[in-house]
Parts: C-alpha cells; sequence; structure tokens
C-alpha cells in the first residue's frame, strides 16, 4: 500500500494506484444497543416499557398545544400519520413499537414528576460499522421546546458515542422545518436531501439527511453541557445564551 500527499493530509491508496479511506486502527465494532436508562437532571431516557409508561404517555400525546400544528393530530404529520384512534388502539401500537429491538424504544420521563412526556428511539442500528441514527421522535407538548427536551437528545448522543459508535444520523422529511431546525441546534451537520425516498400517505417524501461524528461530540457535547447548566437560565427560565449561538462559536461548526 502506498500514499499520496494532498496539502496537509496524506491519502492511503491501493497497490494499484486506487485511493482508498484512512485507516481505522483497532476497530471492532461498537457495542449494541441494550437496555439501559439514560438518567439526567430533568428526565429520564428508559426502555419503552408499555405497563410502566402507558398510561401518564396517552394522557401526554393527548394534549394539545398552543396552536393548531400542536393539535395531537397534527403532531404525527411527518411521521406518517396518527398510529392509532383511542387508548385500546394506543396500548396495541406501544406493545409494537416496545417489542422492536431496532428501532429501540425509548420512554423520555420527568425526573420529578415520574410522568412519560415522549418517546424516542435508537434505529438503523449497525455496530460492525459504528453508525446509528436517534429518530421516531413524538414529544408531548409538556415536553416541545423545553431543555428537557435537549437534555433527553444529548443523553442519547452522549450514550451512543460512549458505546463506540463513530456516525450519529438525524433523518427527517424534508419540508419538517421543526426537525431540521433541531438537528442543525444540537450540532448536526447537513448532508443533503435524498430525492423521492419514499411514499408517505399517498405524498411523495423527500429526507434530509444530518449526521454527527465521534470527532465532533466532544465539542458539541460542551456546548450541551454549558446550556443546560442552571447558570444558562434565570429566575424565570429564560436561556441568558442559545445554544443555536453556541454551537456557532465552535471551531468546527458550519
Amino acid at each position: 500500500m502506498s500514499t499520496e500527499t494532498l496539502g496537509t493530509s496524506t491519502r492511503p491508496h491501493t497497490p494499484f494506484g486506487q485511493p482508498i479511506g484512512e485507516a481505522v486502527h483497532g476497530w471492532q465494532g461498537a457495542t449494541p444497543i441494550a437496555s439501559d436508562t439514560l438518567s439526567g437532571d430533568r428526565v429520564r431516557v428508559e426502555p419503552l416499557d408499555p405497563d410502566r409508561h402507558g398510561g401518564t404517555l396517552y394522557a401526554a400525546l393527548g394534549e394539545s398545544g398552543k396552536g393548531p400544528r400542536d393539535a395531537p393530530e397534527a403532531r404525527w404529520t411527518y411521521l406518517g400519520g396518527m398510529p392509532y384512534e383511542d387508548r385500546t388502539g394506543f396500548d396495541a401500537w406501544l406493545a409494537a413499537q416496545a417489542d422492536h429491538r431496532d428501532p429501540r424504544f425509548h420512554a423520555i420521563v420527568e425526573r420529578d414528576s415520574g410522568r412519560a412526556v415522549g418517546v424516542a428511539a435508537y434505529l438503523h442500528i449497525v455496530p460492525e460499522h459504528g453508525s446509528i441514527e436517534i429518530g421516531h421522535l413524538h414529544f408531548s407538548p409538556r415536553l416541545q421546546r423545553t431543555p428537557a427536551a435537549t437534555e433527553a437528545m444529548a443523553l442519547m448522543m452522549r450514550h451512543a458515542f460512549a458505546l463506540g459508535y463513530r456516525r450519529c444520523e438525524w433523518k427527517c422529511d424534508a419540508l419538517n422545518a421543526p426537525s431540521r431546525r433541531a438537528a442543525t441546534r444540537l450540532g448536526f451537520r447537513f448532508e443533503g436531501i435524498f430525492r423521492q425516498h419514499r411514499v408517505v400517505l399517498g405524498h411523495n417524501r423527500d429526507t434530509a439527511w444530518f449526521s454527527m461524528l465521534d470527532a465532533e461530540w466532544p465539542a458539541i457535547e460542551t456546548n450541551l453541557r454549558h446550556w443546560l447548566s442552571p447558570d444558562n437560565f434565570d429566575a424565570d427560565g429564560r436561556q441568558r445564551c442559545s445554544l443555536s449561538a453556541l454551537m456557532a462559536r465552535s471551531p468546527d461548526a458550519g
């Protein structure tokens, strides 16, 4: 194998002169996701348990927010439509999600009240390549746009990288502007649009792809810790510095 110097980097080549990626020394794969509970100051991210989480989760997801797009049905638009009509249907849907191993669903539980207020999942879990996605996010109005929601995502990202994953992905409908803003705010980098990726409820879906790499995580985690610190909020709970501003200052932002 030979190498080629390009600027300040050296690119390996095969004996046939073909450029290849840099060696990943000692790579043995990431650790598979297990049934771990992730604990923060505001929330716990717990493996989904219909018996333990079903009652409070059904109530939370049935609440309406302040605007028409925060109605229960509207919050399912970019997730393929509301998958249940009543409590019986919800229980059946929740049990089916809890049985999956990929996606592996979790409940987001308020630390103080013990109420489940949202769901999230790890999916497209490929330990041999060190790639994992965070998705199937469904937050109740009680959780949306709160420090608790940010902490839940930080806990899931931290856990993935601690298990040795090299790449964490975020994907959403390209027309889902709130999800795209959330990805950027959390430090994910936009990679592009997969055109005509799916047909969802009879409509075309282009999918926006975002990613975060293990080398980028330490700086992102520092920003998340800074933003989540109690010192970053005044007596009325208003943030002193936005997470987007902190991410923009990071030397790896872009």
